[in-house]
């Protein structure tokens, strides 16, 4: 059962990657050695409208930054989180306080937080937990 729950779940993530268009990345670092940084300027490169969130930068990647999830001037499709596993349940929360949610969740590789994503399942958004999106894309949707 688990390689079907496997080929069930890259399924979802190829279909979630090919239909989205916006993705904001909470934690983006200015800094270019990180992987944040480096996964948002694959998935510019790969055609992705993203939107840095980021409180401490004006703008990232030749982008407008914004100080949180409440001030993106659009919904998004994805969340893509790069936050310590213990921030998780703060940045859902925003999540989940949106007008419109997004239609998924993405928390980076090695970032983990169960409570956290049984509320936002709950709340039907599509989470993903310690995968990396720029990994999954390359090898789901090629470069």
């Amino acid at each position: 059962m688990q390689a079907i729950d496997n080929l069930q779940e890259l399924a979802a993530i190829g279909r979630l990657l090919r239909e989205s268009r916006t993705i904001a990345i909470v934690g983006l670092s200015a800094k270019e050695s990180r992987p944040s940084n480096m996964v948002g300027r694959y998935l510019v490169d790969a055609g992705y409208t993203i939107f840095p969130v980021n409180p401490g930068q004006e703008s990232l990647l030749g982008r407008k930054c914004y100080p949180d999830l409440f001030a993106l001037p659009e919904q998004v499709d994805i969340v893509d989180i790069f936050r310590k596993s213990e921030d998780i349940p703060e940045v859902v929360e925003q999540i989940l306080a949106l007008p419109q949610l997004p239609r998924a969740i993405w928390m980076q590789q090695g970032i983990v937080h169960q409570e956290a994503a049984n509320r936002a399942r709950n709340r039907g958004v599509l989470v993903i937990m310690d995968r990396c999106i720029k990994i999954d894309h390359h090898n789901l949707l090629g470069a």
